[in-house]
């Protein structure tokens, strides 16, 4: 099967997958809006008929405690194959504000090469592109099955928070056997360097209230003799970082992975621009833990960060008192080998041991957070999808992290396989922003590599 057998197949059929995408974003399967819940449920009846269109033999709707899932399952012709499992979503994000989208969010509309949408790159596009992909591989070598068993799982609640997902996992292993998991709902640092993701970081987020006096108190009549809720706080915060910008709490560096020279060489190795990622960031400094570069800082190392602060008077003029209460959010991103229950002691045992007598202290987290993931550079499956990308990329694809959170390492964990990405969105995508677009020939590039990568993987993984 020549290569440019493939790629003629993905641009000879465009049109068709170009509209078939179009229909699906006219869904607004809105997860974080219980509204949507009809929305997100016709989306994953749209998903589970365009499997069977394809030729899945298996598709299923499995229900959560919440939204729908998708599973589709094609087995290969040797039951001796290995199984792959491919991870994506159907839910989308909110559309707020909607005055600043161009064309509705839910109106797709392909303007030169960008086709804009919500859920154009995050993650319709994306999941898309494995059919198409599928279908290339299947029509060009004759094969009427994949060369490894494919089994696909596309989720409704990603959105918004994976809740269901982790136990989906553990209720459906057996189902989900694999020898390797691969997740494209990610992208690449540009059009013309092409990367795949290697790692992801966890998270784990919390908030903060600290009480003192039972009322607000007269300044002048008590203020320096009563312990100050906002002073605490300020204290509390401050105090999670010292000059080097490094984490206080004891213990917290002790499970960090460190980065490895060939890590390092590798980051290096990308065409970064620090005053380009400045604009972006719409900032005017780097500000990070020394030693470390901008890039490593927010791959591959972890942070604490106060995403939120208040009490006391915040209205016109002034107001002299002591405040009964103050309120923060912290949330913690955390990196390869760390484990967000133990951040989660590690922060309570610091705030009890920092508020001083007066103050009552309350630390209300989230959820017990999202675990990082990360796939050793050696990994096989990696090197797999590294050769199928440069196939359809004809050039060198170079590696990144991602420095936020998703499922991933619940993949990992619960299916015990790693995990590769294998995704082409673009950093200026405006994924979760209005506008939200992708570049359609990126698409039909990546359905190229997915049909390359399943015989990659059925001859590394055997």
């Amino acid at each position: 099967m020549p290569d440019s057998d493939v790629r003629r197949y993905c641009q000879d059929h465009a049109e068709a997958f170009l509209a078939d995408l179009i229909e699906w974003l006219r869904i607004p399967s809105m997860s974080g809006d219980p509204a949507y819940a009809g929305e997100v449920r016709r989306s994953a009846e749209w998903l589970a008929e365009a499997f069977r269109r394809t030729g899945f033999p298996t598709v299923e709707i499995w229900e959560t405690g919440g939204l729908p899932a998708v599973f589709a399952e094609w087995p290969a012709d040797d039951a001796s194959a290995s199984a792959v499992v491919v991870y994506g979503h159907h839910d989308v994000q909110p559309v707020d504000p909607l005055e600043l989208w161009q064309t509705g969010p839910f109106e797709p509309e392909l303007r030169g090469e960008e086709l804009f949408g919500r859920g154009a790159v995050d993650d319709k596009g994306q999941v898309a592109f494995h059919l198409l992909g599928l279908r290339a591989l299947l029509e060009t070598s004759g094969r009427s099955a994949p060369p490894v068993t494919l089994r696909f799982l596309v989720e409704g609640e990603e959105e918004s928070g994976s809740r269901n997902f982790r136990a989906m996992l553990q209720r459906e292993r057996a189902r989900l056997a694999c020898e390797a998991v691969v997740v494209s709902d990610t992208g690449m640092w540009g059009r013309e360097t092409p990367t795949i993701c290697t790692g992801m970081r966890g998270m784990i987020e919390c908030d903060i209230d600290l009480h003192g006096p039972d009322i607000d108190l007269h300044s002048g009549s008590f203020g320096g003799a009563v312990p100050n809720p906002l002073d605490v706080m300020a204290g509390l915060l401050a105090g999670l970082h010292d000059d080097q910008r490094r984490i206080t709490l004891p213990g917290f560096y002790d499970d960090v992975r460190p980065l490895s020279d060939r890590e390092r060489e590798l980051i290096a190795k990308l065409p970064y621009d620090e005053a380009e990622w400045l604009a972006t960031a719409a900032s005017r400094a780097p500000y990070g833990e020394s030693g470390y570069s901008t890039l490593e800082r927010v791959w591959a190392r972890p942070t604490a960060e106060v995403n939120g602060m208040w009490g006391g008077y915040m209205g016109p003029g002034g107001k002299t008192i002591v405040p009964s209460d103050a309120h923060a959010k912290v949330s913690f991103r955390i990196v390869a080998d760390q484990d967000p229950l133990t951040v989660k002691k590690l922060f309570d045992d610091y705030v009890a041991a920092t508020v001083p007598a007066g103050i009552t202290a309350a630390v209300d987290w989230h959820t017990d957070g999202v675990r990082p993931c990360l796939t050793p550079l050696d990994e096989p499956a990696l090197l797999a999808t590294t050769r199928a990308m440069e196939r359809a990329f004809d050039r060198e694809v170079l590696y990144t992290r991602e420095g936020g959170s998703g499922p991933e390492a619940d993949l990992a964990d619960v299916l015990g396989a790693p995990v590769v990405f294998l995704g082409v969105g673009l950093p200026d995508d405006r994924i979760h922003a209005p506008n939200e677009r992708v570049v359609f020939p990126l698409l039909l590039v990546g359905a190229e590599a997915a049909a390359y990568l399943w015989d990659e993987l059925a001859t590394t993984l055997g």
